[in-house]
Parts: C-alpha cells; structure tokens; sequence
C-alpha cells in the first residue's frame, strides 16, 4: 500500500514514515499543501497534519475530498472538541491528536482501510456496494432518494453532496430502513470499532446528514439506543431531535 504523508515536522515524519515501512507500505513525504494535492491521485491511504506552512490544514483537507477519496487519517497537535469536530465533518476517516502511541496509529490505519472496504482509494473512484452490502438498489424516503449502487443522494431531484463516511451512515440505515440500529451496531459496521461509542463522530455524521439535506427528519433519533431511517417532509427543520 502506499502512503502519502502530509507533515512538515522533519522528526515526526521520519518516525512516521519508518513505522509504515516497517508495516510493509510504501511512502511519500511532503510538507507543503500544493504539494500534497499534486501527489494525492497516487496515495491509497494519507496521514494529513494540521498544521502546514503555506494553508490551513481543514481548507487542505476540504480540497484534497474533492479529488481523491481514499482513506484519510488526520494526525494533529489540536485537540480542541470544535478541531476534531471541522475534522470530521470535512472528511477525515480518522482524527489522531499529537502525541500518540505508534501503535495505536498503525491500529487505526488497519481499521480506516478495512472499513473503506478495496485498498486502493485513488482518484475519487467509488464502491458500488454500501457499507451493509445492499449495492445495486435505491431507496426513497420522502422527498429523498438514496442510491445505494451510485452512491448519490438527492432531495427533491437535486444532487446533495456528503461526504463517503457520511453516505455509508446513510446507506446503513436505508438497507434496512424498517429497524432501529444500535449506536454500537452502527460503529461497528461503519467504524469497525464499537468502542467509538465514547466519542462523537456518528453524532457529527449524523448532524452533517441532517444538515446537507435539509431534512432533518431523514435520520430518526432513538433516544438511549441509535438511530433509524425517518420518512422526512420538506420544512421539517424542528423534527431533528426526535
């Protein structure tokens, strides 16, 4: 697999570069943004830092979703809930805060690849599956159509854009749009790791679904357990909580 290493701290990368060798994947260092973008099409997974010397690293991980799809694993100094929150609902598979256990990163970066499902995540191309194995089907809720083989959703016959972690919440829930599915269900599925449960990042996903639609009634809070698919009505903006 090959890596593309965003980090501008000579120390960090070496150590982070020599841990993935060590794990059998190919490297490529940069430091700077414009050069992370130039080199984005070849990665089949990035490490993404923060803090870079020529653009902010959120605005760098907004443009680098716009072209390339594969797995991404932010690995930052800030830590601040609203950091880690913008991280997510930017696109990032994974948000690592400085320091880290190497370990623990290499532990993360198996799991954001098994869960993204084929290894090579280049150049934007999509699964034709969804994550709950429902590809080749469409699903309608109301005014909302969720296109499990396509992997597109539109609201009143106009293209709504998610992110990929965003869609497969989605299609999880549109493959079985009768059930109620436990948070731990969902992370587990999703996330491959039940035990995110502690953390914020279904609620954030959630929040960017609801929010990109309009409708906030597509995904159904089950208070105390999860969530499940709702039947949304356009100007349905007060049913989000429930």
């Amino acid at each position: 697999m090959h890596a593309l290493l965003v980090e501008d701290d000579d120390r960090m990368a070496q150590a982070l570069a020599t841990a993935l060798v060590q794990r059998g994947h190919t490297v490529r260092r940069v430091g700077r943004a414009l050069d992370a973008l130039r080199h984005v099409h070849e990665a089949d997974f990035v490490l993404l830092d923060l803090g870079l010397p020529d653009l902010d690293g959120l605005e760098l991980l907004r443009r680098l979703r716009t072209v390339c799809d594969a797995p991404l694993i932010v690995v930052t100094a800030r830590c601040e809930e609203r950091d880690v929150v913008q991280g997510l609902r930017a696109g990032a598979d994974d948000y690592v805060v400085k320091p880290f256990r190497m370990a623990e990163l290499i532990a993360r970066i198996d799991t954001v690849r098994r869960r993204t499902g084929a290894p090579s995540g280049r150049s934007a191309e999509r699964s034709t599956a969804g994550p709950s194995g429902t590809g080749g089907r469409s699903v309608r809720s109301g005014d909302v159509q969720v296109d499990l083989a396509g992997r597109t959703v539109t609201v009143a016959g106009l293209e709504v854009r998610l992110t990929r972690r965003e869609f497969d919440v989605l299609a999880f829930l549109a493959g079985r749009p009768d059930e109620v599915h436990s948070r731990e269900e969902i992370l587990d599925r999703i996330w491959g790791d039940a035990f995110l449960g502690a953390s914020r990042s279904l609620d954030v996903h959630v929040a960017g679904i609801r929010a990109k639609t309009r409708r906030p009634g597509l995904v159904r809070t089950v208070r105390g357990f999860g969530y499940q698919l709702g039947c949304p009505a356009v100007g349905d903006e007060d049913e989000g909580s429930r």
